[in-house]
């Protein structure tokens, strides 16, 4: 009885044995590379065999897994946290390599003509528009407004504690065409996760502008449009949601983006217009509504405060801004009522004159909310 007992362990110490010696010497094509893969693999093997430390998927070394053996706590949490955070990482993270870009600040004077053909857009007459002021309006709403109406005060303003504007990006990753010869690395057809040359830039020029007048901003430097261009604006109402939540000081949104602007052959151009401190890129102020059916009961607010900026921006640079539009889509501006989207330039205009353009509003911005 006994000697069947020691036979049939002997048997399964043998398997064992042989199974050890397959897999430790699998891939190998000489007896010396098999030994030598045999001579390697015994100590650590015997010392994992001590502790219980079988058939492992994490690749720690016998030394590491002597160390957390002192701890139970870390012996336990190595199966539950090192492979389940080995199961999760998705095949596409895995394979895709990101590589940090050096920013480096933008001096406008110093930039290179980047060769795009020029054009300035203005209105040719008043028809087709509603004009209050100076500010030419393209209402694509039902909407009948008169231009007393858009001239009345508006009724966001300046308040207590910190910050006071927020300046974020939906479409982060909309970019500028810089002068040829400049490395520019595209996530899409004018689009790059590169600074340097995407609306990010325009927003820290503002950013920079309303700090150094005194006025708190906090800048969102978040590509919404990054990598899913898809439901940008519902990330981005998440974000300012969670400001606004965090930060109630918060009385300003700026949404800033750039146009497209081509011929029918898909040429690009740049919008530009020539003022004391050079060639300015134009911008756009484009207002949302609820005309498309979401709530916003407060748009009115928002096409007043525009149409102020935009009057006191034109009082110096007559060509400075194109129509504004006002349309039926909400663009996340119900959040409150000193919401606006801001198009500066197009994606035939170079950074530097992105960034001159964005300087001009916020001094502008400045001077409506701090003389009303």
């Amino acid at each position: 009885m006994k000697r069947n007992l020691f036979r049939r362990l002997g048997a399964v110490a043998l398997s064992a044995g042989v199974f050890y010696l397959t897999v430790i010497t699998a891939g190998t094509d000489s007896a010396a590379a098999a030994f030598s893969a045999l001579r390697s693999a015994a100590p650590e093997g015997a010392l994992r065999w001590e502790l219980g430390d079988l058939q492992v998927r994490d690749d720690l070394s016998g030394a590491a897994v002597l160390a957390i053996a002192q701890s139970p706590q870390l012996l336990g949490a190595r199966r539950e946290i090192l492979w389940k955070a080995e199961e999760e990482v998705p095949a596409e993270q895995e394979e895709r390599v990101v590589i940090p870009l050096e920013e480096t600040p933008l001096v406008p004077e110093e930039l290179a003509d980047n060769g795009v053909a020029a054009r300035t857009l203005v209105p040719s007459s008043p028809e087709g528009y509603l004009v209050s002021g100076r500010t030419y309006i393209t209402n694509s709403t039902d909407y009948a407004l008169t231009s007393e109406e858009v001239a009345r005060p508006f009724a966001a303003g300046l308040g207590e504690g910190d910050p006071q504007i927020l300046i974020l990006h939906t479409h982060g990753s909309e970019s500028y065409t810089p002068p040829e010869g400049e490395r520019v690395v595209w996530s899409g057809d004018h689009r790059t996760t590169d600074s340097r040359y995407n609306v990010v830039s325009a927003g820290d020029a503002m950013a920079e502008v309303f700090s150094e007048a005194g006025i708190s901003v906090l800048h969102d430097r978040t590509l919404y449009d990054y990598p899913s261009y898809n439901d940008a604006y519902d990330r981005s109402l998440e974000a300012i949601e969670a400001y606004l939540k965090e930060y109630p000081s918060i009385r300003f949104v700026l949404d800033v983006h750039r146009d497209a602007v081509e011929d029918s052959a898909g040429r690009q151009y740049k919008v530009v217009c020539e003022t004391q401190e050079g060639t300015s890129a134009q911008m756009t102020l484009v207002v949302g509504s609820d005309g498309g059916g979401l709530f916003h009961p407060q748009w009115r607010e928002n096409l007043r405060l525009a149409a102020a900026i935009q009057n006191h921006l034109l009082a110096d640079n007559e060509q400075l801004m194109r129509p504004l539009l006002l349309r039926n889509s909400r663009y996340n501006q119900h959040a409150t009522m000193g919401s606006l989207l801001v198009e500066v330039g197009a994606a035939g205009n170079s950074p530097g004159e992105a960034e001159l353009a964005a300087r001009l509003f916020a001094r502008g911005m400045i001077e409506v909310l701090t003389e009303t």
